[in-house]
């Protein structure tokens, strides 16, 4: 790893050591291509509760809970408070129209970059803003023997999601390892800047439309334009 990068971490976060021991990987853009499935089951769930949802809205809140992001937009856009429960309804609806959209696709090159930890002795975790079920059982076969329900961490795991830190924070606790034992791999600035509050090594891969420096700004120690450039540079890197 470059050293001038592990330094500035190091100055980040006040540890005298990194010693990475565990992976966390975002699922929505870092694992699955799914994102343009999202935008389309956003726009056309919350059409129907008289929400705008634009494609810049899906990647600017991806990472948080599906609820707390609706319950965001109504206060926004309709000036009134709902409940969770009233949240998770609308969630439902979206979640409904999701599972009717094609299948996505696996982002090239993490099924490799797995492979790659797994030889290096690494401890693989997923940690998820996502409400999906059926897209995180699929996480579970298509990325086995790497990913188990056990390191995974969903929007059901914790009360205040991305960007807050807590839910890498608990996927660091499902793996038994502390934030400078952790690395985590994001494609979206509120889970970046969740994995930056958790004092992780955050890798940011910038998979969508997002521009360049977006990841950055939001608090990565380093980013890469793909998950297939994180993979071919992993060797070299750590």
């Amino acid at each position: 790893m470059n050293n001038t990068v592990i330094s500035n971490y190091l100055k980040r976060t006040g540890f005298g050591t990194f010693c990475p021991k565990a992976v966390l990987f975002d699922m929505d853009g870092v694992l699955i291509n799914s994102m343009p499935n999202h935008v389309v089951a956003w726009q056309q769930s919350m059409a129907q509760f008289g929400i705008l949802f634009t494609e810049n809205d899906s990647y600017s809140t991806e990472g948080a809970r599906g609820v707390d992001t609706i319950r965001n937009m109504v206060k926004l856009q309709q000036h009134r408070d709902i409940t969770e429960e009233e949240a998770q309804k609308m969630y439902d609806v979206k979640a409904a129209i999701f599972a009717q959209m094609p299948k996505a696709e696996i982002m090239p090159g993490a099924y490799a970059l797995m492979e790659k930890l797994n030889r290096n002795g690494m401890m693989i975790g997923v940690v998820t803003g996502s409400g999906q079920r059926p897209l995180i059982e699929r996480l579970k076969t298509e990325f086995s023997p790497f990913v188990v329900e056990e390191r995974m961490t969903t929007a059901y795991d914790v009360k205040r999601g991305k960007p807050n830190p807590d839910p890498y924070l608990m996927g660091m606790e499902k793996c038994g390892v502390l934030p400078n034992q952790t690395i985590v791999v994001e494609n979206a600035p509120l889970g970046v800047q969740a994995g930056n509050a958790a004092k992780a090594f955050t890798i940011g891969a910038n998979t969508g439309p997002l521009p360049e420096n977006i990841l950055k700004e939001a608090g990565a120690d380093i980013v890469f334009p793909s998950i297939l450039a994180v993979c071919d540079a992993w060797d070299e890197l750590f």
